[in-house]
Formats: C-alpha cells, sequence, structure tokens
C-alpha cells in the first residue's frame, strides 16, 4: 500500500530553509509481500505557514537509513531524482523481515544548508486476505521508477492489467528499476527512459494469453526478432509500453516437493571387504633419483667444457692478428700515432703569455691593466665605464 509522509508545521517566520526542531515520528504499516512506497515531500521537512506554499526552486536532498546502521534495510530502497523532486523510500518486505523497523530520514537544505530530522517506524506485518499464487513480472520501457512508485499510476497499471488477467483482485508485489537489473543508463534523449519490472499478484489463474506470451515458442520468436505471441489486446497501452519478450510467470499454486533432509550418523563408516583400499605394490625410487639429480649435472657440465672452449682456446692473438693486417694499413696507423705523439709533446713545451683576462684588475670591457707602481689597495673594485 501506499503512506503519505504526514508532519505537523511549525511556524517559524517565512523560512525557505528547514528548520532545527525536533525529531518527528510518523508510524507506517508495510505488509510482507506487498509494495511498500512513502514519499519524502518537501512540505513535510520545510516549516512555513500555513498560507504561504512551499516555494518550488528549494533543493531539498534526503539521507535514510536504519536506526544504528550506516544504510538502509535489505528490503529497502531510496531514490530522488534530483533536489527539486520528492525522494522515496520504496520496497518489499519479505517474511523474515517481519517486526519493527525504525528508519531515520535527514533532509538537507541545499540553499541554506539547514538540516531536519524525522524517524519512520515501521510494523511489518503479514497482510490480510488470501494469498496471490500467481504472480506476473512485467518490463515497462517507457516509464522510470520514481514515475509509477506514486499511487496515481501505480492503480492505473493495476487497472490495465486487469484485463489480461482473469477476473479477479490484482495486487502489487514489487517494483524494481530495470538498473537495478542489470539495465544500461539510457542516452540523454528525449522519450528515452531507464525502464521499470512491476510485479502483479492474484489469486485468479493466469489467462491463456499471457500463458501464450510466456511461453517457449513465444521466447523463440523474441529470440530471432520477431514479435511475441500475443493474442490479447494490449491493454496496458499507450500508457505503459510493455516489452512483451520480458514476461515472466510464476505459479505457486502447486506446492513445491520438500528437499530431503539427510539423516546424520555416527561418523563411523561400516567395514565393507569390497570397499577396502588396494594395496600399493612397493617402488624402487633410486632409479628416479639418480636420473633426476645427474642429468642437470652433465647438462650443467657440457655447457661449461663449451664456454671455456670458446673463451680460451678460440682466441687469435696479437700475432696472428697484426700478420692478417696489410703492410700498408699498419704503415698508416703507425704514422697518425707518431704524428700525434709529437704534436703533444710541441704542445707541452711552448711558452705562450698568459690570458688577459687571468691577470689582476684586467678591464673586461676595454682590455686595460692597471701600471704596477698603483697601489691595488686604493683601485675600486669596480672601474668606471667610459
Amino acid at each position: 500500500g501506499w503512506s503519505v509522509c504526514l508532519g505537523f508545521w511549525v511556524p517559524t517566520g517565512l523560512l525557505a530553509g528547514l528548520g532545527d526542531t525536533e525529531t518527528q515520528q510518523t508510524t507506517l504499516h508495510p505488509l510482507v509481500g506487498r509494495v511498500f512506497v512513502h514519499t519524502l515531500d518537501h512540505e513535510t521537512f520545510l516549516h512555513l505557514p500555513e498560507h504561504v506554499a512551499v516555494p518550488p526552486t528549494v533543493p531539498v536532498t534526503y539521507h535514510a537509513h536504519l536506526q544504528g546502521h550506516p544504510d538502509l534495510p535489505r528490503w529497502l530502497r531510496y531514490t530522488q531524482r534530483s533536489p527539486h523532486h520528492p525522494g522515496f523510500l520504496y520496497g518489499t518486505p519479505t517474511p523474515e523481515d517481519r517486526g519493527q523497523q525504525v528508519i531515520e530520514v535527514i533532509a538537507y537544505n541545499r540553499d541554506s544548508f539547514d538540516t531536519t530530522r524525522q524517524k519512520l517506524l515501521l510494523l511489518i506485518e503479514d497482510p490480510e486476505g488470501p494469498p496471490l499464487p500467481y504472480q506476473a513480472e512485467f518490463l515497462v520501457r517507457s516509464h522510470d521508477v520514481e514515475e509509477v512508485l506514486p499511487s496515481s499510476p501505480a492503480s492505473r497499471f493495476l487497472t490495465a492489467s486487469a484485463g489480461l488477467w482473469e477476473p479477479g483482485e490484482l495486487q502489487l508485489l514489487n517494483i524494481t528499476s530495470a538498473l537495478d537489473r542489470g539495465g544500461r543508463v539510457p542516452l540523454p534523449i528525449e522519450g528515452r527512459k531507464e525502464g521499470v519490472y512491476i510485479k502483479v499478484g492474484s489469486a485468479s489463474p493466469f489467462s491463456s494469453c499471457l500463458k501464450m506470451v510466456a511461453s517457449p515458442d513465444s521466447h523463440a520468436r523474441c529470440a530471432q526478432g520477431q514479435p511475441p505471441l500475443l493474442s490479447c489486446y494490449d491493454t496496458l497501452a499507450p500508457h505503459f509500453r510493455v516489452d512483451w519478450c520480458n514476461v515472466s510467470l510464476v505459479d505457486k499454486s502447486v506446492p513445491e516437493p520438500a528437499d530431503q533432509v539427510p539423516t546424520p550418523g555416527d561418523g563411523i563408516l561400516e567395514h565393507d571387504l569390497s570397499c577396502s583400499p588396494t594395496k600399493a605394490t612397493a617402488r624402487d625410487f633410486l632409479t628416479d633419483a639418480l636420473v633426476t639429480l645427474l642429468v642437470p649435472l652433465l647438462v650443467a657440465l657440457l655447457l661449461t667444457l663449451l664456454l671455456a672452449y670458446v673463451m680460451c682456446c678460440r682466441r687469435e692473438g696479437r700475432l696472428k692478428r697484426d700478420l692478417a693486417t696489410s703492410d700498408i694499413q699498419m704503415v698508416h696507423h703507425c704514422t697518425i700515432r707518431g704524428n700525434t705523439e709529437e704534436l703533444r709533446q710541441m704542445a707541452a713545451s711552448r711558452e705562450v703569455p698568459r690570458p688577459l683576462s687571468t691577470l689582476p684588475m684586467f678591464n673586461v670591457r676595454t682590455g686595460e691593466r692597471l701600471p704596477p707602481q698603483v697601489d691595488s689597495a686604493q683601485v675600486p673594485l669596480i672601474l668606471d665605464q667610459h
């Protein structure tokens, strides 16, 4: 069922922010196996006078978690399209979740950075009425999950899907975004939606139309790119564009056979001669050990001898190298080497005046030197440049 978040407005003046007031608490009653949707409206968290409407431009985001835990329980999800849209808490509780749970919701005003807190007391109970063993799940391509969570679109979907079913009461069992089931984020093109899975249950059997759509022949046609076998009128169109190739039916009217529970024994196997282990024959491992050790050693020794022969016995020597070289090349080499040595000796014995830059008080700009009789202590470090 759906519930509307009820709060108490506290007049605190003309404010567009969130008030730091006492924590509000709202009691809700989710049902096991039924979809639960709770809307987080800005009007509930914005404290304005009664005659003042909520500004539509106030951005508010929410953070919800189970009391004493950092995240929501496993059956509950939170979604919000943008800070200017309401948030939704939705999901389907399981029998293991039966009992009491407290959800804390914190609202953030993105303009004034004010916060307010609200507690949701969830009393999860069993639903009344007969069970719903016949369940069908549809993939609606034309909507996002936020568009079917409000009560009006969901009621419209139930009314439209009643034409595909045998007469009987229908109930919404679960609503899941296609992104949570492995779907891809659509391109930002007008008309592209994320998609949503909607599960409907009823106490009445499936119609022949639904059975034909979910038959193996229909799935085979979908795999080949052909339209599925739909023998009845599509009552969900044009408001809901259903992917009929992704319709799944679950029939829980026939109880599943209980799994046989193994009987625990005493842990001791009975004596059986036919299952006794065979005796292993004796085996001599000396040959295997010698092969394992000697073969690598012999290979290493052969490689060492080959390397020693290449390094020591294949050297040509200087004499053989000189004999293999022509006389003209040897004379040319000796002449160059002798001339080089002669030039080095001449360069070491020549006398040249010292460079002017190494003399004291040398003027780099004019190239002049100070006379020797001038007292160098009276000469400034930097001469005047004329």
